[in-house]
């Protein structure tokens, strides 16, 4: 029976996702014409009302904790990658706009794809190796220079709750490359909204924001190091149910 009453509740869930992207993004064409953060107000009500509809739908809930540590200054964010949920939360939750990288196939998804091609994101074709980079700063240089913050996932895809991908160091060669503090995020999504999974689970998600960390006297790799000693150990402190066996 319980089940059977998730299956329900998610699939409702999806089902109003769905139509309300095809809604949002014909909204986000008619308001191509406002000036960028009007328009990436309106974009990102999607994003809010997805979020509301998992808490009352679903049952995912959430809390924020080092909302303070977010600095006034450019910044790189970095984040834990478990989930759906996060790309979708964190858009809408931070105190500056913020711009994802991502492979450029995602702007050919119906309707999502297109209206994030209205928002200054940065596509890239992983194709172009070392041009794909190179295209990464200069398009960087140039958002965190009017005022919005760049995110990427040093796990370069979602990784499974309880489990550590490969940091690459991307993000931190972007944060030498432009001067601008890194931004660390721990988070738990992947036990509610698992990856590849259709069933989201009730619970408490712990969304936790570390101190920005300067990239002075560091090089890339090492730089990375201390993002990635502070996101694992404070996923031992959101999940410590997860690790406890480790």
């Amino acid at each position: 029976m319980r089940h059977t009453i998730l299956f329900l509740r998610s699939l409702l869930f999806t089902v109003i996702m769905v139509v309300a992207t095809i809604v949002w993004a014909c909204v986000c064409f008619l308001a191509a014409p406002l000036p960028y953060n009007q328009r990436f107000w309106v974009t990102s009500r999607w994003n809010v009302f997805v979020i509301w509809c998992a808490k009352v739908i679903c049952g995912i809930r959430y809390e924020f904790k080092g909302y303070e540590n977010l600095p006034d200054a450019p910044a790189i964010v970095l984040s834990k990658h478990q989930s759906a949920w996060e790309t979708i939360f964190l858009l809408p939750n931070l105190t500056r706009p913020l711009v994802f990288v991502f492979k450029k196939e995602i702007l050919y998804i119906p309707f999502f794809g297109w209206a994030m091609a209205l928002l200054r994101m940065i596509p890239i074709d992983r194709k172009q190796g070392k041009n794909a980079f190179k295209h990464v700063v200069a398009h960087g240089k140039r958002r965190l220079a009017t005022g919005q913050w760049i995110i990427m996932f040093p796990e370069g895809t979602r990784i499974p709750v309880g489990q550590k991908g490969k940091y690459k160091s991307g993000g931190t060669r972007l944060a030498i490359e432009t001067n601008a503090v890194v931004v660390p995020i721990a988070h738990n999504s992947g036990e509610c909204w698992p990856k590849n999974s259709f069933l989201k689970r009730p619970g408490v998600i712990t969304v936790s924001v570390g101190k920005p960390i300067s990239p002075d006297g560091h090089t890339p790799d090492s730089l990375m190091q201390e993002v990635e000693n502070w996101i694992e150990s404070e996923m031992r402190v959101i999940s410590p149910h997860v690790y406890s066996a480790g």
